[in-house]
């Protein structure tokens, strides 16, 4: 028998273990035996761009524990690790390194900045993978996947043409979030939302003079104050630039006789109609709002609905047009505002002034604020692929765990807009979209505004000869699809989708998938109808949508606020399973959890516990094992031929049974925390504190020496087991010192006790 060191060291132990489970092959599925039945879970790509964080180290760690016990219980597991190229964050990154050099994307080119791009993810993408291998986790990683790889792009081209044949994709000029710093179109999903103090400005718009004569009596009925003017208010005067139409609510009658009158635009002086409409909040402001068609998603439905003319005065690099006038125009946004509230001042058309705080829209990658303007942009229409998504929840295949996320689920996709679907950046998969040259130089040359779809065709390649014109060489779109619109293919184009591979056939659909919140909508809404359409089947039949992990003090974590939390720094300091054990006993259900990091420091007491116990079963062996398994399976109920059992040793194995039961249990609901706790209390309190103490005076008596020793070590054996799903590394090394003549080569894939 190979006794243990007197102290445990995980920074020894750890690496040296990860790499003889790597070698022995057994995170492969398909070196794990014949077994009917699977468990596949596809991990949740982090960005190539992104370091490990606490949200990564809870998520994986939650599977790890669900992977490593589905596998000890006798499934085939898959776990499919993987990388997004995250295209706006990994642009960025790169075009601020070209900026330490002097140079822009533009001055390389796209061919260029593109292998820039991959110089990079071939020094940098891998990183976060290979600090996930610090938490222990059991990926296949021979299967890791990129949605970048060859197979993967001729996935995501087919899935674009599919859609695009069947009517599904389209291009138009919309109003879209842009964001003036990566120069991008963003979906209403992509954006992020931070409070802002801002004013509410009350502007004063003239009331053009009734030809009549009537008007001044129809004033004496109306409820509004200053006869000559209607006031609406705005927390964005320079928009009021691009104003063609004054809104109010029709059932407002405070303004009814007012519909359908003309209000001149101040400063523009432009003739703009009073209308009503019934998106207009009569509770906000005066009741009265400016519509400005070109930037603003609601006030453009308005414009359609009543046939308004779009201005626009903002452009894409957040400045303002020549359409806004020619002393606004290059002004930025800020600084147009305060032009026109001194000119509104001046003419005393501001009428009073309120603070006010708002949700002000930023981009989710670089916060810039967001300006709604009118481009040529591609759309996927939602409208069956939401029935889709809803028929998949609504007949039970996919169920969401807690339950309770059904309800933001649904209400989603009752209200789904169209997906912009096309980014104006490089990264990316780009669009299998081929303009004709000649129209393009046409359309261009007339400045056409609203050119119409024959300019272009959807193939899988460029044509050597294009159809529109007959002579052109044809050019492909710049633009590329939405990191989303790739990763939603992630269930099956990691298996070989398109083609029909063994891994598609063997683990399509998967059986989990987990992820926070925050993507509910942005991933796991979109890979189900992805699924259901390509696929014709769910994707998965759970969902787990985890908690959050904040602050101690419950506030949102950020590394550049000084509030995150490392993994790898605990790791370091206390060693992988103490890290697991210290974010896991904090994953109690379904609250975010509030991460404090004594927790770690009693994983590593712990650690020490089990360490120090081990020590002392082994030692009470008398350097040989006195309970030699001749079976494949432990039988729980712990029967002893031909000896006599003591009370404390019926007790002890009764409650480790108990144990068992209570810690499987816990795990397949996805309570990991009460898992711990349970064992833990077992452990510690049962085992070390009372039956330990018991079992020293029985080693001393000769008629219990024997039972004493095969009991002690049954429950030493069976508790690394139990605890293996959470603590990997140090049950592990513990078993493999264990003197036995049969015994499973790993403890990662030992039978979980019955």
């Amino acid at each position: 028998m190979t006794e243990l060191p007197s102290h445990y060291n995980p920074k020894v132990t750890e690496d040296r273990i990860y790499k003889m489970w790597l070698k022995s092959g057994k995170f492969k599925p398909e070196n794990l035996g014949p077994k009917k039945k699977k468990f596949v879970v596809m991990m949740p790509p982090p960005n190539i761009t992104g370091g490990l964080h606490a949200g990564h180290f809870l998520e994986n760690s939650m599977v790890d524990a669900i992977v490593r016990h589905k596998r000890m219980n006798g499934y085939k597991t898959l776990w499919l690790p993987g990388i997004d190229h995250a295209g706006i964050s990994t642009q960025n990154v790169v075009e601020k390194e070209l900026k330490k050099q002097g140079l822009t994307r533009h001055q390389l080119g796209r061919e260029k900045f593109i292998k820039k791009v991959w110089e990079w993810k071939e020094k940098y993408g891998g990183i976060i993978l290979e600090q996930l291998k610090k938490t222990g986790i059991s990926c296949d990683w021979s299967r890791a996947a990129f949605t970048l790889d060859k197979s993967y792009a001729e996935a995501v081209k087919q899935v674009f043409i599919h859609y695009y044949k069947n009517g599904w994709i389209y291009r138009a000029q919309r109003v879209i979030n842009w964001c003036p710093r990566c120069s991008t179109s963003l979906s209403d999903l992509e954006l992020e939302y931070k409070e802002e103090k801002t004013k509410l400005w009350y502007i004063r718009y003239k009331i053009k003079n009734d030809p009549t004569g009537s008007r001044q009596k129809r004033q004496q009925k109306s409820k509004i104050k200053e006869k000559e003017y209607i006031t609406v208010a705005t927390t964005r005067p320079e928009t009021m630039l691009g104003d063609t139409a004054v809104a109010v609510n029709p059932k407002d009658g405070r303004y009814k006789d007012l519909i359908g009158k003309i209000a001149i635009l101040p400063i523009i002086k432009r003739e703009i109609p009073i209308i009503a409409d019934p998106l207009i909040e009569k509770n906000f402001g005066t009741g009265a709002v400016k519509v400005t068609p070109a930037h603003d998603l609601i006030d453009e439905e308005i414009g359609k609905r009543h046939n308004l003319s779009s201005i626009q005065v903002i452009g894409n690099d957040g400045k303002m047009t020549e359409a806004a006038g020619q002393e606004f125009a290059s002004l930025t946004v800020l600084e147009a505002r305060q032009k026109v509230l001194e000119i509104l001042k001046r003419e005393e058309l501001i009428g009073k002034t309120e603070d006010y705080v708002h949700n002000l829209s930023v981009c989710y990658r670089c916060g810039t604020p967001i300006e709604p303007i009118p481009s040529w942009q591609w759309f996927l229409k939602m409208k069956e692929l939401a029935e889709l998504a809803k028929k998949a929840v609504q007949n039970k295949k996919i169920a969401f765990v807690p339950l309770k996320w059904n309800k933001p689920y649904f209400a989603w996709l009752n209200n789904i807009r169209d997906w912009c679907i096309s980014r104006q950046i490089w990264w990316g998969h780009q669009l299998p979209v081929f303009f004709c040259s000649k129209k393009l130089e046409e359309i261009s040359n007339s400045k056409i505004q609203n050119p119409k779809n024959e300019n272009f065709v959807v193939a899988e390649s460029k044509p050597k000869k294009c159809p529109i014109c007959g002579k052109c060489e044809m050019e492909q779109s710049e633009d590329v699809l939405d990191t989303w619109f790739s990763s939603a293919l992630w269930p099956f184009a990691t298996l070989g989708w398109p083609k029909k591979t063994k891994d598609l056939k063997e683990y399509y659909p998967n059986t989990f998938m987990t992820s926070a919140r925050d993507i509910l909508h942005l991933w796991i809404t979109r890979m189900i109808f992805s699924g259901m359409e390509f696929m014709k089947k769910e994707p998965f039949q759970t969902v787990y949508i985890h908690p959050l992990v904040l602050t101690k003090e419950g506030r949102r974590m950020s590394k550049s606020l000084g509030t995150g939390m490392d993994p790898l720094i605990l790791i370091e300091k206390y060693g992988a399973d103490a890290s697991r054990f210290g974010i896991l006993w904090q994953a109690r259900g379904n609250q975010d959890i509030h991460f404090s990091e004594e927790h770690v420091v009693a994983g590593k007491k712990f650690a020490n516990k089990i360490w120090n116990a081990a020590r002392f079963v082994l030692l009470s062996q008398n350097g040989k094992s006195q309970f030699l398994i001749s079976k494949s399976k432990i039988n729980s109920k712990f029967q002893m031929p031909n000896s006599k059992l003591t009370a404390a040793d019926k007790k002890i194995t009764t409650q480790l049974k108990k144990t068992i039961k209570e810690v499987d249990k816990n795990i397949e609901n996805y309570r990991f925390g009460q898992a711990l706790q349970i064992f833990y209390d077992f452990f510690w309190h049962k085992l070390c504190d009372q039956y330990i103490e018991i079992s020293k005076k029985q080693l001393q008596e000769l008629k219990t020496k024997a039972s004493t020793q095969k009991v002690l070590f049954y429950v030493l054996k069976t508790s690394l087991i139990t605890l293996h799903p959470f603590m990997p590394f140090i049950t592990e090394e513990i078993y493999q010192k264990l003197p036995m003549h049969k015994k499973t080569k790993w403890l990662m894939i030992e039978n979980w006790p019955c």
